[in-house]
C-alpha cells in the first residue's frame, strides 16, 4: 500500500469521474497532455515506462506511436477503468512508486513517462534514482507537477523551502474529493534529476491551447498570466559520457 493511503483513497474515489472527464477536462486534456506529448522523443519501437498512468489516456497514445508500453499505477479502480480502455494493448500493474522498482531491469526502458503523479510522492530523489537506473543509456524521464509559484499561492504557505504536505478540495470532477499532496520549491523541483545522476533537457512552463479557451475562457486567461503546472526532460546520460 502506498505511504500516503489518503492520496489513495482519494483517487478510488475519484476513479470513475476522471476516467469519464479524461479527454475533455480542460487541464489536462487541453493543458497538460499536449505540452507533455510535445516534449516526448519519437517512441516508435521504444520501450516505455508511463508511470501513474490512471486511466489510460497516456498509454493509448503512447501505443498508438508505436511503443511498447508497461504502464502502473498504485489505484486499484484507476487500473480497471485502464483495462477496459486499453484492453491488452498495454501491459498494465500495480506498483507504488514511493517502494523501489525491483520488478524492473536496469536499463530496460528507453522512456519514462510521468506526467502530473508526482505531486503525491514525498520522495523524488529515490524515485529519480530508480528511474534512472531503468532507463537505458542516453533515455529520457519526462515529467510534470505542480507548479512551484502557483501551488506557493494557492496553499498560502509560510515554508517555500519544505517539501510541505497540503491539501486541497477539488471540484472539477462532478464531486468533491479532498487530495493530499506534497507542494515543494523550484529547486526540489529540479535537482532530484541531478543528485540521480541525469541532466536537465529542458524545462517547460506551458500555455493552454485555443481548445481550453473555448471550454473555459477564465482559467485560459488565469493561465496565460500564471502558469500551473512545470515540465522538464532529463537524459540519462550515454556511455560514452559516463553511465
Amino acid at each position: 500500500m502506498t505511504k500516503n493511503p489518503l492520496a489513495y483513497e482519494a483517487y478510488e474515489k475519484l476513479a470513475d469521474h476522471y476516467a469519464s472527464m479524461i479527454d475533455t477536462k480542460p487541464h489536462n486534456a487541453y493543458y497538460d497532455r499536449p505540452a507533455m506529448l510535445k516534449m516526448l522523443p519519437d517512441v516508435r519501437g521504444k520501450r516505455v515506462l508511463d508511470a501513474g498512468c490512471g486511466p489510460g489516456a497516456y498509454a493509448e497514445t503512447l501505443v498508438s506511436r508505436g511503443a511498447d508500453v508497461v504502464a502502473f499505477d498504485v489505484s486499484d479502480r484507476m487500473l480497471e477503468l485502464a483495462r477496459t480502455r486499453l484492453k491488452d494493448t498495454v501491459d498494465l500493474r500495480r506498483i507504488d512508486m514511493t517502494q523501489p522498482l525491483t520488478m524492473f531491469a536496469d536499463e530496460e526502458f528507453d522512456l519514462v513517462n510521468a506526467p502530473l503523479c508526482l505531486d503525491y510522492i514525498e520522495d523524488w530523489t529515490s524515485l529519480f534514482g530508480e528511474f534512472r537506473r531503468v532507463l537505458k543509456p542516453g533515455g529520457c524521464l519526462v515529467y510534470s507537477c505542480g507548479h512551484p509559484s502557483f501551488d506557493a499561492k494557492y496553499f498560502n504557505t509560510s515554508s517555500y523551502f519544505s517539501v510541505e504536505q497540503v491539501q486541497s478540495v477539488w471540484t472539477g470532477f462532478g464531486i468533491d474529493v479532498t487530495v493530499p499532496c506534497y507542494r515543494r520549491s523550484l529547486e526540489e523541483c529540479l535537482m532530484p534529476v541531478v543528485r540521480s545522476g541525469m541532466n536537465i533537457d529542458l524545462v517547460h512552463e506551458p500555455q493552454p491551447t485555443e481548445d481550453f479557451k473555448a471550454a473555459d475562457l477564465r482559467r485560459y486567461l488565469q493561465l496565460m498570466h500564471r502558469p500551473s503546472f512545470i515540465m522538464v526532460r532529463a537524459l540519462k546520460p550515454s556511455k560514452a559520457n559516463g553511465s
